[in-house]
């Protein structure tokens, strides 16, 4: 059954538009508060937000909604998204909230629950709370309902945290880092911990006003920083978005690292160090046949999934890797998060960058990215991908490519797209396929 509220990554919108307004927070946070009742024991809620100006507003909803139902609420205030999957677990909280739009501008957001073990909710508890929320929920009665609080070390715990994962025996004196935190949810956290790590830290996008998230910085934006970077001398620039749970690196000459070579860099770190578990990692059908090629030579293995860190997260766990994560820079380190982690996978490529002595341009430029070609198809309606021309082109499309490169087909999952990708040693060739497949698909979809 098709869900009506939950995305791919939980509830988001625009503001003030259902299903993001105060009342379907309010909803949200009742039937969430009820799902999760589970024993006599007092329950607890730990809800974070990033900066957008909206969060007031959400935040407060859900607040009235989770006392209703008899839930006590921990306020964390601004804080990355892998933080609050952190303190939901550290806490022994009975759930978490995220209300963040990620990488969206300032006037969308969104609500992402995590469950007690701070893993982000499976789609039978989530297909649960779209139930209740068309339901009538049972109210506490008014001795019973729950207390809200904030917690003031909340960010102090999480810089813990996040430093901890960097190695005891290195420091990261004497280097210079720009950090940019898109005026979101890092804007405290993140500079700081670099700094406590002895980095001599330049931060950008840290004045959030509550409609500057992500509004030409972080890591969807990165040309301020590859700006920075260069003109300030630093060996590293680093590009976290609204809710900092993904990750863009610069190197010292300008030149943009995406998460393919990051988690190259990473795994064979890992690897070296005998701690890159069942030999492999995990990645999307979106990452470059570079890196496949790359890892391979190493005795590294690949397995991909569909599109979408929740998707990388699945076969982590199911298959006991540690390492995993999207080309657009999610990079979910089991050893340490439940959820992707900006900061966590940053401070491990400085320790690699520590380790080796060498320039990030040197060191970071794992493999030569295959050329790559992506486009779109609109169509009115329909399955043309069952097309039998369709399936034809493709299947000689394959056959083409075979050895040579790879082929990647799929409809959006939130809009009449089909995305044909494809990749390959000659470029020429790459183009031609593409658009021969573009073909066929908008003639079968008339």
């Amino acid at each position: 059954m098709a869900r009506k509220y939950f995305g791919t990554d939980g509830i988001r919108g625009l503001t003030n538009k259902a299903p993001m307004t105060a009342a379907m927070a309010m909803q949200v946070g009742m039937a969430a508060g009820a799902h999760f009742r589970r024993g006599d024991h007092k329950h607890r809620v730990v809800i974070g937000k990033d900066t957008r100006l909206s969060g007031y507003m959400l935040e407060s909803a859900m607040v009235a909604g989770f006392t209703s139902v008899g839930m006590d609420v921990v306020l964390l205030g601004p804080m990355p998204t892998p933080a609050v999957a952190m303190l939901t677990q550290s806490m022994r909280a009975d759930l978490g909230v995220m209300i963040s739009a990620s990488h969206n501008p300032y006037f969308d957001n969104g609500i992402k629950l995590f469950g007690p073990d701070g893993y982000k909710l499976s789609d039978a508890d989530e297909a649960a709370i779209e139930a209740l929320i068309e339901s009538d929920i049972a109210l506490s009665p008014a001795p019973e309902i729950g207390r809200a609080r904030r917690v003031d070390d909340a960010q102090g715990r999480y810089i813990h945290f996040a430093k901890s994962t960097f190695p005891e025996d290195l420091r990261l004196d004497g280097m210079r880092i720009v950090v940019d935190c898109a005026n979101g949810a890092s804007y405290r956290v993140a500079p700081t911990a670099l700094w406590e790590l002895g980095a001599d830290v330049v931060a950008i996008g840290v004045t959030p006003n509550g409609k500057n998230i992500n509004d030409g910085v972080g890591s969807t934006a990165p040309g301020l920083l590859c700006e920075t970077v260069v003109v300030s001398g630093a060996q590293l620039g680093i590009a976290l978005d609204g809710d900092a749970d993904r990750l863009i690196v610069v190197d010292e000459k300008g030149q943009i690292i995406d998460g393919d070579q990051l988690m190259a860099t990473i795994a064979s770190g890992w690897a070296r160090s005998g701690r890159l578990k069942n030999g492999g990692l995990v990645a999307t059908v979106m990452s470059n046949l570079g890196l496949e090629r790359h890892l391979a030579a190493q005795g590294i293995g690949l397995i991909r999934t569909a599109v979408g860190d929740r998707h990388v997260l699945e076969a982590m766990r199911a298959q006991g890797y540690n390492v995993g994560g999207e080309q657009s820079g999610h990079i979910i380190l089991s050893d340490y998060a439940t959820t992707g982690d900006g900061l966590v996978a940053a401070l491990q490529i400085l320790a690699e960058l520590v380790w080796a002595g060498a320039p990030a341009s040197e060191l970071l430029h794992r493999f030569e990215p295959l050329p790559q070609l992506l486009k779109n198809v609109r169509f009115a309606g329909g399955k043309p991908l069952e097309a039998e021309a369709v399936k034809a082109v493709i299947a000689e499309a394959e056959a083409e490519l075979k050895g040579k490169g790879r082929l990647v087909i799929r409809p959006s999952g939130t809009e009449p797209v089909i995305r044909v990708m494809a990749e390959g040693d000659d470029p020429r060739q790459v183009e031609a396929v593409v658009d021969r497949i573009c073909a066929a698909v908008k003639v079968a979809a008339g």
